[in-house]
């Protein structure tokens, strides 16, 4: 196979990977090591429902295309193409399992009694939570760096004219 260099795109994943994977790490809680069940071929279905566990392995395979989105890593585009598409539906649900595990965790109480007491104390203006249909700036900055995942895996193919080549 011919080798050609890594597009800009994939190139630019460095900084990309790291904030995609930090914000994960954060609206989940991942720890630091997470233990896979190999006893049995099903022993994974109770795990992969969990969204802890699904954040762990979309943060694994975020440091994989750090790794080989480095200059002088050798990859190929086959595999670029296939991580970038691993990680898809992960990071397409992601922003939703957090607020739904928000949601389950919320005190709703607390909450109530806070509106119905008018909290003198906060500023309203300054409030981190979005208003109404204002969409979460978090959220928002993950949906962009979740795109420009998709540039590379596009700009790997453009490069390679859709044939599998070697990147470096």
């Amino acid at each position: 196979m011919d080798t050609i260099p890594k597009p800009s795109e994939l190139l630019a994943l460095h900084d990309v990977t790291e904030e995609l994977f930090a914000q994960l790490r954060t609206w989940f809680d991942v720890p630091d090591a997470v233990t896979l069940d190999l006893t049995g071929i099903d022993s994974a279905v109770a795990q992969l429902a969990d969204p802890v566990a699904i954040a762990a392995l979309a943060m694994r395979k975020l440091q994989a295309l750090r790794l080989l989105a480095q200059p002088g890593v050798r990859t190929s585009t086959d595999v670029v193409v296939t991580i970038v598409q691993d990680l898809d539906r992960a990071l397409i649900q992601a922003p939703t399992m957090h607020l739904q595990r928000a949601a389950a965790a919320a005190d709703w109480d607390a909450e109530l009694a806070g509106l119905l007491e008018g909290d003198a104390d906060s500023d309203p203006t300054s409030s981190p939570v979005p208003e109404g249909d204002e969409e979460d700036p978090t959220v928002t900055r993950f949906r962009e760096l979740h795109g420009q995942l998709h540039a590379a895996a596009r700009a790997v193919v453009d490069a390679s004219d859709g044939e599998i080549r070697f990147l470096l």
